[in-house]
């Protein structure tokens, strides 16, 4: 390969975009070399990253930034991966290391420092994420997390929903009065979804599951292992059963396998370039192990002198892939000294200046912190969307869709149902999915069998009308769930998921609490992820036992940027998830199980606009001496404790239901409390820490003038839930425990 006689002076003094890589990476071909162009296009790239990364570390130590962790050693990897695709035509799920994936892709030395300072004007987080947290909606690289193979999942959802899209081309169209008003779409037929991670992080159940998916469904995912041997301080044996994730793999059906020499330009981009080909042909997914190097510690904040023998380190800075490319551009000829100084001379000043100009940066108001928890597009508290039920058709008979249009009492099952049906035909974007919520997974045994739709049969119905495209079976795997429905949403769709018992959510916490809520916060609203996460939940069961009657609501009502709902009928059911479907924010919709099938509670069905705002508690017992603050089934229970206080000892009581626990109702909890100046707070968690413990407290604080007696709260032992019905019954508030504590109350 001689030296390049034209364009080399064009590529030497470009500014640090990936406009020349991509506008030539077309045309090469999988299985030939690199031209001499684009090898000085990679070294630019690498260099560029490299003199980031080295940057940042100064500025750390001259305390001007925060933290740091560096790519060094990836970058041909990561170079090669970003000359193999289309940005802002594939999509990009990136971990922390990928400065050279994303400056390849198009974003800036700038863009990047200004997120090392925290600046306002960072474009990945507006301050709020440490560096390397990649983010810009232009591109399509999808919002960062310093968590560990949460990313894959999401990949496999903005997969999915990709695939979707091209499949359903109308869905995509914009409608007003719900989140479709702030979500455009835009997708190709072929697209592929990059999604990086680093060989300590498969691990991670997570990498397992993304990988279970990808191949069930033959999707175009390219899954990209950068293993430098180390997940911090452990060695790859340590983590990986024979120390090499490909040989785990292997067997996964419907992927094109690599394994390659991820310091090698060359190596690196014919795997990749095959592996695109392979997704972009509607193949199934790729999965490309790359071996590279860590030239430096894991990030800043630790040393790896600590545990890495000199001679291991100082084989790695030998296959250092900047400093192999450097060689290789002198030693062909490629570039001159001259030439190759002048490069990197001209990558020092544009870093220095893009460094100056960061640090000088307004950093961003106090008064951001708030904005982006919620939609600042959709307040779904508004008093506007309340509605009137509309009047029930006296003789009619169900509709298609299982609306009953008799005017027949219905139940909290029924009507959940029904809204689901509703939603799904006014809104092609909604797709309902988890574990057992389709009629039947087999398209043949639709056919002769009733199906099953989910346990409690609340989707039952619903893959019969609207197909498996829209409704269909997730693993079992609540984490594949929430993850897949995080990609969902962030391309636009709505994903309406199951989890089959609240007692088995937990393997989603991590994806409700570190991802779904923190979407579009983390990425300063340049994503949002507004999923409906449906939830059977509660006890009084008789026989539920541990693993089937949990409550524990307080855990989510702690995440800021998700709501929590929680009805206690039929109609608040319908009304509040038909909110829920049409919000912007992410939504836990918490529906007890006790009140599936309850008498209690019944209503005719209310029409298919019918909503109630979230925030907006209802009084479902006017009182004067004592009030109840109370939500789900403690509702009915409070309700016949009032009945017999009242009957018995002539005490009037006021019952609130809450209906929303986040946010809730203040309002209305402090006008009955300054009427009856007195308050019980009921709920069926454990007392101890227990979501009523928040609204006891603020009442003492905030309203302590207007009490006439101590805030009492009913809720279960500090203890898990007993299978024997007469341990449960004693475990669990009842109606007595509520009247007992309403009798003591009046007394001060």
């Amino acid at each position: 390969m001689g030296r390049v006689a034209s364009g080399t002076k064009e590529v030497v003094e470009a500014e640090l975009s990936a406009t020349s890589i991509h506008g030539e990476s077309e045309s090469t071909s999988d299985e030939g070399p690199l031209s001499t162009r684009q090898l000085v296009d990679f070294y630019r790239l690498m260099y560029a990253s490299r003199r980031i990364d080295d940057r940042e570390i100064m500025l750390k130590r001259q305390q001007k930034i925060f933290f740091q962790v560096s790519g060094a050693g990836h970058e041909a990897l990561q170079v090669a991966a970003a000359m193999a695709m289309r940005p802002g035509y594939d999509w990009f799920v990136p971990y922390y290391r990928d400065r050279a994936l994303c400056l390849a892709l198009g974003m800036t030395a700038e863009d990047m420092l200004l997120q090392s300072v925290g600046a306002e004007a960072d474009p990945s987080s507006g301050g709020r994420q440490m560096p390397s947290h990649w983010s810009s909606p232009k591109l399509n690289i999808v919002s960062t997390s310093s968590s560990t193979a949460t990313q894959v999942l999401h990949a496999v959802g903005i997969a999915e929903a990709g695939r979707y899209f091209a499949r359903f081309p109308e869905a995509a169209q914009r409608s007003e009065g719900d989140y479709r008003a702030f979500h455009d779409v835009q997708f190709h037929g072929d697209e592929v979804v990059l999604t990086c991670i680093g060989e300590g992080s498969t691990s991670q159940g997570e990498f397992w599951e993304a990988l279970n998916t990808a191949s069930n469904r033959k999707l175009p995912v390219l899954f990209l292992v950068e293993d430098n041997g180390y997940a911090i301080s452990v060695p790859v044996e340590a983590n990986t059963p024979g120390g090499n994730i490909s040989r785990l793999v292997a067997n996964f059906p419907n992927f094109y396998f690599a394994e390659i020499d991820g310091t090698d330009p060359e190596a690196s981009y014919g795997a990749l370039a095959a592996a695109v080909a392979h997704c972009r042909a509607g193949n199934g997914p790729a999965f490309v192990h790359g071996h590279c190097v860590r030239v430096y510690s894991h990030s800043f904040s630790e040393d790896d002198k600590y545990y890495r023998l000199r001679s291991e380190r100082e084989a790695d800075a030998m296959r250092d892939p900047l400093h192999k490319l450097q060689m290789r551009l002198l030693r062909e000829g490629i570039l001159s000294p001259g030439e190759l100084n002048a490069l990197e001379q001209q990558i020092d000043e544009q870093v220095a200046a893009a460094a100056l100009r960061a640090v000088a940066a307004p950093v961003p108001q106090v008064a951001s912190i708030t904005r982006h928890i919620y939609s600042e597009d959709f307040d779904p508290t508004r008093a506007e969307l309340a509605t009137e039920p509309k009047q029930a058709e006296k003789g009619g008979k169900s509709d298609k869709t299982g609306s009953d249009k008799t005017g027949s009492d219905k139940t909290m099952a029924d009507m959940i149902n029904a809204c689901l049906r509703d939603e799904m035909r006014r809104d092609p974007r909604i797709v309902v999915y988890g574990e057992d919520v389709a009629d039947a997974t087999r398209e043949e045994a639709l056919k002769e069998v009733k199906g099953k739709g989910g346990v409690f049969q609340l989707t039952a119905g619903l893959q019969a009308e609207f197909g498996s495209a829209r409704v269909f079976n997730s693993p079992l795997a609540e984490a594949n769930i929430v993850g897949r429905a995080v990609g969902y949403a962030v391309r636009g769709l709505k994903p309406v998921v199951e989890i089959q018992f609240f007692d088995y959510i937990w393997p989603a916490v991590h994806q409700i609490r570190n991802e779904l809520a923190l979407m579009r916060w983390r990425s300063n609203g340049g994503f949002r992820s507004p999923v409906v996460i449906r939830v059977p939940i509660g006890g009084y069961l008789t026989g539920g036992a541990i693993y089937h009657s949990q409550s524990g609501e307080s855990i989510f009502t702690h995440i800021p940027g998700l709501r929590v709902v929680f009805p206690s009928n039929a109609l608040d059911a319908n009304g509040l998830l038909r909110t829920a479907i049409r919000c912007d924010d992410p939504v836990m919709f918490l529906e007890h199980k006790r009140l599936y099938r309850e008498p209690y509670g019944r209503a005719p069905y209310p029409g298919p606009d019918y909503m109630i705002p979230f925030g907006k508690a209802a009084i479902t017992r006017a009182g004067t001496d004592v009030s109840i603050i109370t939500y789900g089934a403690l509702v009915p229970r409070a309700l016949q404790a009032a009945q017999k206080a009242e009957r018995e000892h002539g005490i009037q009581t006021e019952v609130i239901d809450l209906r929303t626990l986040s946010p809730y109702d203040w309002e209305a909890i402090a006008t009955s409390v300054k009427k009856t100046s007195r308050v019980i707070v009921a709920y069926e968690d454990t007392k101890s820490w227990g979501y009523g413990a928040e609204i006891a407290a603020r009442i003492a604080d905030e309203l302590f003038e207007d009490l006439d007696a101590p805030v009492k709260r009913v809720a279960a032992m500090d203890s898990f839930v007993a299978y024997q019905p007469v341990l449960e019954d004693a475990i669990l508030p009842q109606p007595e425990d509520i009247l007992r504590a309403i009798v003591e109350l009046r007394k001060f």
